[in-house]
Protein backbone atom coordinates (compact mmCIF):
# COMPACT_ATOMS: atom_id res chain seq x y z
CA UNK A 1 0.00 0.00 0.00
CA UNK A 2 2.80 2.41 0.90
CA UNK A 3 4.27 2.10 -2.61
CA UNK A 4 0.92 3.10 -4.17
CA UNK A 5 0.58 6.06 -1.81
CA UNK A 6 4.12 7.13 -2.78
CA UNK A 7 3.17 6.63 -6.44
CA UNK A 8 0.14 8.87 -6.00
CA UNK A 9 2.37 11.57 -4.51
CA UNK A 10 4.33 11.37 -7.80
CA UNK A 11 1.03 11.59 -9.73
CA UNK A 12 1.43 8.03 -11.06
CA UNK A 13 -1.84 7.07 -12.79
CA UNK A 14 -1.44 3.35 -12.13
CA UNK A 15 -1.05 4.00 -8.40
CA UNK A 16 -4.05 6.31 -8.44
CA UNK A 17 -6.09 3.64 -10.21
CA UNK A 18 -5.01 1.04 -7.63
CA UNK A 19 -5.91 3.31 -4.69
CA UNK A 20 -9.26 4.21 -6.30
CA UNK A 21 -10.11 0.57 -7.03
CA UNK A 22 -8.96 -0.66 -3.63
CA UNK A 23 -10.97 1.85 -1.62
CA UNK A 24 -13.93 2.43 -3.94
CA UNK A 25 -16.34 0.15 -2.02
CA UNK A 26 -15.36 1.63 1.33
CA UNK A 27 -15.65 5.22 0.11
CA UNK A 28 -18.95 4.76 -1.74
CA UNK A 29 -20.52 3.24 1.37
CA UNK A 30 -19.72 6.48 3.21
CA UNK A 31 -20.95 8.67 0.36
CA UNK A 32 -24.20 6.68 0.03
CA UNK A 33 -25.14 7.57 3.60
CA UNK A 34 -24.86 11.29 2.89
CA UNK A 35 -26.47 11.41 -0.53
CA UNK A 36 -30.05 11.26 -1.70
CA UNK A 37 -29.32 9.05 -4.68
CA UNK A 38 -26.56 7.11 -6.42
CA UNK A 39 -25.63 9.97 -8.76
CA UNK A 40 -24.97 12.30 -5.83
CA UNK A 41 -23.02 9.58 -4.03
CA UNK A 42 -20.79 9.07 -7.06
CA UNK A 43 -20.32 12.85 -7.37
CA UNK A 44 -19.26 13.06 -3.71
CA UNK A 45 -17.00 10.04 -4.17
CA UNK A 46 -15.25 11.47 -7.21
CA UNK A 47 -14.85 14.90 -5.60
CA UNK A 48 -13.44 13.14 -2.55
CA UNK A 49 -10.92 11.15 -4.56
CA UNK A 50 -9.84 14.32 -6.37
CA UNK A 51 -9.13 15.85 -2.96
CA UNK A 52 -7.31 12.68 -1.88
CA UNK A 53 -5.04 12.71 -4.92
CA UNK A 54 -4.45 16.46 -4.63
CA UNK A 55 -3.60 16.30 -0.90
CA UNK A 56 -1.97 12.86 -0.65
CA UNK A 57 1.46 14.43 -0.29
CA UNK A 58 0.26 15.69 3.13
CA UNK A 59 -0.86 12.25 4.31
CA UNK A 60 0.99 10.88 7.32
CA UNK A 61 0.01 7.50 8.80
CA UNK A 62 -1.54 7.98 12.23
CA UNK A 63 -0.39 4.54 13.38
CA UNK A 64 1.55 1.46 12.27
CA UNK A 65 -1.26 -0.18 10.30
CA UNK A 66 -0.92 1.80 7.06
CA UNK A 67 -4.13 0.48 5.48
CA UNK A 68 -6.31 1.21 8.51
CA UNK A 69 -4.70 4.62 8.93
CA UNK A 70 -5.25 5.42 5.25
CA UNK A 71 -8.88 4.26 5.47
CA UNK A 72 -9.41 6.66 8.37
CA UNK A 73 -7.93 9.48 6.31
CA UNK A 74 -10.17 8.57 3.36
CA UNK A 75 -13.22 8.46 5.63
CA UNK A 76 -12.49 11.94 6.95
CA UNK A 77 -12.09 13.36 3.45
CA UNK A 78 -15.28 11.68 2.20
CA UNK A 79 -17.29 12.99 5.17
CA UNK A 80 -15.97 16.52 4.68
CA UNK A 81 -16.65 16.29 0.94
CA UNK A 82 -20.22 15.20 1.72
CA UNK A 83 -20.58 18.19 4.05
CA UNK A 84 -19.32 20.47 1.28
CA UNK A 85 -21.87 18.87 -1.06
CA UNK A 86 -24.62 19.51 1.50
CA UNK A 87 -23.55 23.17 1.79
CA UNK A 88 -23.63 23.51 -2.00
CA UNK A 89 -27.18 22.10 -2.07
CA UNK A 90 -28.20 24.29 0.85
CA UNK A 91 -26.81 27.38 -0.88
CA UNK A 92 -28.55 26.39 -4.10
CA UNK A 93 -31.86 26.03 -2.26
CA UNK A 94 -31.23 29.31 -0.38
CA UNK A 95 -31.70 27.44 2.88
CA UNK A 96 -35.26 26.42 1.94
CA UNK A 97 -36.21 22.97 3.13
CA UNK A 98 -39.68 21.70 2.38
CA UNK A 99 -41.65 21.17 5.59
CA UNK A 100 -42.31 17.54 6.39
CA UNK A 101 -45.64 16.63 7.89
CA UNK A 102 -45.15 13.75 10.22
CA UNK A 103 -47.99 11.58 11.36
CA UNK A 104 -46.64 8.33 12.70
CA UNK A 105 -49.10 5.51 13.10
CA UNK A 106 -48.70 3.36 16.16
CA UNK A 107 -47.69 -0.17 15.39
CA UNK A 108 -46.84 -2.86 17.88
CA UNK A 109 -45.11 -4.99 15.26
CA UNK A 110 -41.50 -4.09 14.65
CA UNK A 111 -39.58 -5.16 11.58
CA UNK A 112 -36.25 -3.68 12.59
CA UNK A 113 -34.65 -7.10 12.82
CA UNK A 114 -35.75 -7.86 9.28
CA UNK A 115 -34.25 -4.71 7.74
CA UNK A 116 -31.23 -5.09 5.52
CA UNK A 117 -28.44 -2.53 5.25
CA UNK A 118 -29.76 -1.56 1.80
CA UNK A 119 -33.28 -0.97 3.15
CA UNK A 120 -31.97 1.26 5.93
CA UNK A 121 -29.72 3.10 3.48
CA UNK A 122 -32.66 3.63 1.13
CA UNK A 123 -34.71 5.06 4.00
CA UNK A 124 -31.90 7.42 5.04
CA UNK A 125 -31.50 8.56 1.43
CA UNK A 126 -35.17 9.63 1.42
CA UNK A 127 -34.48 12.24 4.09
CA UNK A 128 -33.96 15.85 3.07
CA UNK A 129 -30.28 16.84 2.72
CA UNK A 130 -30.39 18.80 6.00
CA UNK A 131 -31.92 15.94 7.99
CA UNK A 132 -29.74 13.28 6.32
CA UNK A 133 -26.51 15.18 6.97
CA UNK A 134 -27.22 15.87 10.64
CA UNK A 135 -28.42 12.28 11.13
CA UNK A 136 -25.24 10.83 9.61
CA UNK A 137 -22.91 13.17 11.49
CA UNK A 138 -24.60 12.44 14.81
CA UNK A 139 -25.43 8.74 14.49
CA UNK A 140 -22.74 7.44 12.17
CA UNK A 141 -19.81 9.77 12.87
CA UNK A 142 -20.54 10.30 16.57
CA UNK A 143 -20.28 14.08 16.49
CA UNK A 144 -21.96 16.23 19.14
CA UNK A 145 -24.57 18.83 18.24
CA UNK A 146 -22.00 21.53 19.02
CA UNK A 147 -19.54 19.97 16.55
CA UNK A 148 -22.27 19.56 13.93
CA UNK A 149 -23.38 23.16 14.31
CA UNK A 150 -19.79 24.34 13.82
CA UNK A 151 -19.19 22.14 10.76
CA UNK A 152 -22.47 23.00 9.03
CA UNK A 153 -22.76 26.61 10.13
CA UNK A 154 -26.13 26.09 11.80
CA UNK A 155 -27.40 26.69 15.32
CA UNK A 156 -27.02 23.87 17.83
CA UNK A 157 -30.80 23.90 18.29
CA UNK A 158 -31.24 23.45 14.54
CA UNK A 159 -28.96 20.42 14.69
CA UNK A 160 -31.02 18.91 17.51
CA UNK A 161 -34.27 19.69 15.72
CA UNK A 162 -33.04 18.23 12.43
CA UNK A 163 -31.94 15.05 14.19
CA UNK A 164 -35.32 14.65 15.91
CA UNK A 165 -37.15 15.26 12.64
CA UNK A 166 -34.84 12.86 10.80
CA UNK A 167 -35.57 10.13 13.32
CA UNK A 168 -39.32 10.73 13.13
CA UNK A 169 -39.23 10.76 9.34
CA UNK A 170 -37.18 7.53 9.27
CA UNK A 171 -39.69 5.96 11.61
CA UNK A 172 -42.48 6.98 9.25
CA UNK A 173 -40.66 5.58 6.22
CA UNK A 174 -39.89 2.29 7.96
CA UNK A 175 -43.43 1.92 9.34
CA UNK A 176 -44.85 2.50 5.87
CA UNK A 177 -42.49 -0.14 4.48
CA UNK A 178 -43.51 -2.56 7.24
CA UNK A 179 -47.20 -1.99 6.53
CA UNK A 180 -46.67 -2.57 2.81
CA UNK A 181 -44.76 -5.77 3.49
CA UNK A 182 -47.45 -6.94 5.93
CA UNK A 183 -50.16 -6.33 3.31
CA UNK A 184 -48.17 -8.23 0.67
CA UNK A 185 -47.68 -11.18 3.00
CA UNK A 186 -51.34 -11.19 4.09
CA UNK A 187 -52.54 -11.64 0.52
Amino acid sequence: MSEHIAGCVKNNRDSQKTIYSSFYGYAISICDRYSGNNDDAVEILNDGFLKIFKEIHKYQPAYADTVASFKGWIRKIMVYTAIDHYRKIKKHLNGHVDPVTLQIAYSQETALDKLSYQEILTAVQQLSPAYRTVFNLFVMEGLSHDEISNKLGIAEGTSKSNLAKARMHLQKILLKRTEQEYKRNAV
